[in-house]
């Protein structure tokens, strides 16, 4: 068990629903919550907006800047972060001892549906591809799980806070 809080992170693609999963992981745990997407620099956000894909060069500040949030958590917390591949998630995991990953799993034609009828978001439908592409799942030696983000998202919330917290 880790010494000090927890971090959940939910992570996966554009899409596959971490904002609504990790808030209701936060709510159902009464763990804080916060959004990675919002830490995000903005030459990053226009780069996204713009349709052009993030390079890793592009991801690291931006996973800097959430490690060190991860760091300066003081009690248990819900963060959401695409983290698509274990480099990254290697980097977050080493701010914290606690930080154990919730991976949502979404079939690419389920991404596509979602993300073609959501509205108001920076990142298009046309940067799915690079974001599959990047995609490491989670590998067995990693703390955390993966659950279906396809169904409803409190079922996989209460699913996460059952394992990992």
């Amino acid at each position: 068990m880790a010494a000090g809080p927890l971090t959940i992170v939910v992570m996966g693609v554009s899409g596959s629903g971490k904002s609504t999963v990790g808030r209701a992981v936060a709510d159902r745990l009464g763990w804080r919550y916060v959004e990675g997407d919002d830490l995000h620099p903005p030459a990053n956000v226009e780069k996204m907006r713009s349709g052009q894909p993030l390079t890793d060069d592009d991801r690291w500040p931006w996973l800097d800047w959430v490690a060190d949030a991860i760091r300066e958590q003081d009690v248990d917390t819900v963060f959401t972060c695409s983290a698509l591949k274990r480099s990254y998630r290697d980097r977050l995991r080493n701010s914290n001892p606690g930080v154990r990953f919730a991976f949502l799993a979404v079939a690419e034609d389920v991404l596509r549906e979602r993300l073609e009828q959501r509205a108001g978001h920076y990142m298009p439908p046309s940067l799915l591809a690079s974001q599959l592409q990047a995609l490491e799942p989670l590998e067995p030696d990693e703390p955390g799980l993966t659950v279906t983000g396809s169904g409803d998202p409190n079922q996989a919330a209460e699913r996460i806070g059952d394992v990992l917290a």
